[in-house]
């Protein structure tokens, strides 16, 4: 049986697969960064990040592993909500 990382190894021979993952990595890898980043920066636990949002600290853990994991993808009102907990703001760019 394959470990983890010899699958993932596996698959990225492929250069689809590669290209797909290069692709995540570079356009979502880094927004994913910065809202991590943001909460480490403001100093505050999910668990005070979950009660600025209105819910419980189980509802960011879930938000949090779904920036990480892709999915699903929390919808931009959540997001909103997040960033304003941390006194941020989202912003999106057509570019």
């Amino acid at each position: 049986m394959l470990t983890h990382e010899q699958m993932v190894a596996r698959m990225l021979e492929n250069p689809a697969v590669r290209a797909e993952y290069e692709r995540l990595e570079r356009e979502e890898g880094a927004m994913l960064d910065a809202i991590l980043a943001a909460r480490r920066e403001a100093g505050l636990t999910q668990a005070q990040v979950a009660e600025r949002m209105g819910t419980k600290a189980p509802a960011v853990a879930r938000l949090e592993a779904a920036l990480i994991s892709g999915t699903p993808s929390p919808s931009l009102a959540t997001l909103r909500k997040y960033a304003a907990a941390l006194g941020k703001r989202v912003q999106v760019q057509l570019v």
